[in-house]
């Protein structure tokens, strides 16, 4: 917007709707948060394992992973599914699952060198036998075409494949959003629990095996997510109800116990479903769910909670959280090296402990690195009027 100066000239003025919103950093530091865990997670057989929220009830880091992953996505999208812009956004959207997929494959390449280098290096064939990698050593060329199809997967690297397929289905999703958030709930959650019961879910070609996420009990969360978001957009509020406080705060605590005092010999199915009772992660157990929905629940509805992550935008943990594809990849390569540095250690927690304090250091190196790198691709020289 130009405004008239005395001179007859005119000078720049900034219009308030040209002003950039300040973004809400909340979301960002919670995905900071749930991408550290999940690479403390990751080098299993060190002390800073036993910290995370694993430990102390029925979901992890994961979960509230691919819950804020529907939250962002809500955020991001929801108000712009608009007929006029379906297609491109539509082909937006499948880009995005490109670069999953491409990001999977690259993660998966990079773990087996690790792994095969490992060995090599310190003479330790039994690494081979690690996170799923001997059907593909001894069916190389099954094995390579299983990779690219997403019909083999090694372990631990997993969640990008799924969360792949989720966006695969995200122009359906918000499709149905926007004409019933209701009908779109309902047949989310029945796709939950078909697949949960009939055990649907994609298979591997190597094994007998079948995906260690299931994407088709996944985007259960994953629509959950995007539902709120898009409910609170338009002007939704979430209510406060003291009973549901008070009855997620029991459900919390009741996980807590039972996780720490190991009462998974407990049965308490009623010959109902596994689904239903059980605590399985591949098909998203009702149990899981309910506790990080829990979790979710007291956090929204709680200010002095939800405002600790409320954090400045150039604060570590925002800068990390804004990051978040790059910022998993480089997690999830370094938590490959923590593994065989452990493993040809004969698993010295000590060791795997420091790895992980300075593999914690280096996410946030990398984050400020992106984020200085993101400066310079969009600082642009300024013309002379």
């Amino acid at each position: 917007m130009l405004q008239k100066t005395s001179g007859g000239g005119s000078i720049p003025t900034i219009s308030a709707r040209m002003v950039p919103k300040e973004r809400d950093t909340r979301l960002d530091v919670l995905r900071a948060l749930c991408l550290l865990t999940i690479f403390v997670n990751h080098v299993p057989g060190q002390y800073l394992e036993y910290l995370t929220h694993k430990n102390y009830g029925f979901s992890d880091s994961a979960e509230a992973f691919v819950l804020i992953s529907g939250l962002s996505v809500g955020l991001a999208y929801g108000g712009k599914y608009v007929p006029r812009a379906r297609l491109a956004l539509t082909l937006k959207i499948w880009r995005r699952a490109l670069a999953l997929y491409v990001a999977h494959i690259m993660t998966s390449i990079v773990t087996l060198a690790i792994f095969a280098g490992g060995a090599l290096y310190f003479g330790r064939q039994d690494l081979i036998g690690e996170i799923n990698i001997r059907p593909f050593v001894e069916q190389t060329e099954q094995g390579i075409v299983a990779m690219v199809l997403l019909g083999h997967q090694l372990g631990y690297n997993n969640i990008l494949s799924m969360y792949a397929v989720l966006f695969l289905m995200l122009p359906a999703i918000l499709w149905l959003n926007g004409i019933s958030k209701k009908l779109l709930l309902l047949l989310s959650a029945l796709l939950w629990l078909v697949a949960g019961i009939f055990k649907f879910v994609p298979s591997n070609f190597l094994d007998e095996g079948y995906w260690f996420l299931n994407p088709w009990s996944w985007q259960f969360l994953f629509v959950i997510g995007v539902v709120f978001m898009t409910f609170v957009r338009k002007g939704g509020t979430l209510p406060r109800w003291p009973w549901l406080v008070a009855l997620s705060v029991a459900y919390l605590a009741i996980s807590g116990v039972w996780v720490l005092f190991s009462w998974w010999n407990i049965d308490l199915s009623f010959g109902l479903p596994a689904v239903l009772t059980g605590f399985d992660k591949t098909f998203l157990s009702l149990p899981r769910l309910l506790h990080v929905l829990a979790i979710a629940y007291i956090i929204a509805v709680t200010p002095a909670i939800s405002g600790l992550a409320k954090l400045d935008s150039d604060h570590p943990l925002a800068v990390v959280g804004r990051h978040s594809l790059p910022i998993f990849i480089f997690g999830t390569i370094l938590a490959m090296a923590g593994q065989v540095l452990l493993f040809v250690t004969g698993r010295n927690p000590v060791i795997g402990s420091l790895f992980v304090l300075i593999g914690i250091g280096l996410h946030f190196a990398y984050a400020y690195y992106l984020e200085w790198l993101k400066g310079l691709t969009a600082a642009k020289p300024i013309r002379a009027a």
